[in-house]
């Protein structure tokens, strides 16, 4: 799989949520649709609030500060990254990661989205060059390089696509 193809699906996907937020009113945005359930607001919060943290990550791999190493994946990670997906079930997100989701407001939500693609545009063009034994630490995942992180950003964003559609069915 190649970086640019990675990069067109990521840039697809948020063009996705994008569409999708043009759809909502500030009051559907920010409604919860159960008790303990997150809004579109809180999910938009996390995805994009990530993926600039996932970014920064890549970002020292692509400049060389990271942690050199020359380990393997885990087979369970690598299974991740070669399926594009996650396994099933729910996945709590990191408490740290966690702890950074808020009810954000439509303006708020694209801004996040503008940063993140204006982000993503800079670095896209200098993972190929990224040494492989440059790796950043994930919470989760372990370390991973710059094309790794790139994978992952487009794993999670995709993921999270499927919380909308189980927001809007609850909200009806």
């Amino acid at each position: 799989m190649s970086i640019d193809q990675t990069a067109s699906r990521i840039v697809q996907a948020t063009a996705r949520y994008e569409a999708f937020l043009a759809t909502l009113s500030d009051a559907d945005f920010q409604r919860n649709p159960a008790a303990g359930v997150w809004s579109y607001a809180e999910v938009y919060s996390h995805i994009f609030e990530a993926n600039l943290i996932s970014l920064l990550a890549l970002e020292k791999c692509v400049k060389g500060t990271a942690e050199e190493d020359k380990s393997t994946l885990h087979p369970a990670v690598w299974l991740i990254l070669f399926l594009g997906k996650f396994p099933p079930g729910k996945i709590k997100a990191p408490a740290r990661i966690a702890a950074m989701v808020k009810k954000i407001n439509l303006a708020e939500a694209k801004q996040l989205m503008s940063n993140f693609s204006r982000r993503l545009q800079e670095l896209v063009p200098q993972v190929s060059q990224a040494s492989k034994s440059q790796k950043a630490k994930h919470p989760r995942l372990g370390l991973l390089h710059a094309r790794q992180w790139l994978r992952f950003i487009e794993i999670h964003t995709k993921h999270h696509e499927k919380q909308l559609y189980r927001i809007q069915k609850q909200l009806g």
